[in-house]
């Protein structure tokens, strides 16, 4: 059975309703990204990263779900989580990934953690998603800290 919000961030996503999507995250929220090192945190970034993404993904779907329980990356607390399955397409690449998602006791989405295959499809996301957050001005664009 999936839980609760996992499966209202499905709808949500699916709809590509960003303002529907704040109130499933935790302010706090985590984003663990395939190609940045560090999280993205706080419902802001996490948000605005949404929002690239969702312009970027080409026939955007999910194609199964999980839940269970599984120790978060910020802790290592036991928290209920979900993993959602997807497909969808970058620049012709086509990507299988996963979304793991921890929850909050108030069931909130407090980590996310995205994997994606093949490492094409990576690079591809990864060049997309980031020319999307330094238009977005979510990220600092390339050789500006060389001024």
């Amino acid at each position: 059975m999936t839980h609760p919000t996992a499966a209202r961030f499905r709808a949500v996503v699916e709809k590509g309703d960003l303002d529907a999507l704040e109130e499933l995250f935790t302010p706090d929220v985590r984003l663990y990204s395939p190609v940045k090192f560090t999280p993205f945190e706080g419902r802001p970034m996490v948000l605005g990263l949404f929002g690239v993404l969702l312009r970027t993904f080409e026939d955007f779907r999910y194609v199964g779900s999980f839940a269970g329980e599984s120790r978060t990356s910020s802790d290592g607390a036991e928290a209920e989580s979900a993993v959602l399955l997807f497909r969808t397409t970058v620049n012709g690449k086509e990507i299988h990934g996963i979304d793991l998602l921890h929850f909050d006791e108030q069931g909130l989405i407090k980590e996310f953690t995205v994997m994606v295959r093949p490492q094409s499809a990576v690079q591809a996301l990864g060049q997309a998603v980031y020319a999307g957050l330094v238009a977005e001005g979510l990220a600092p664009a390339p050789g500006a800290d060389a001024v």
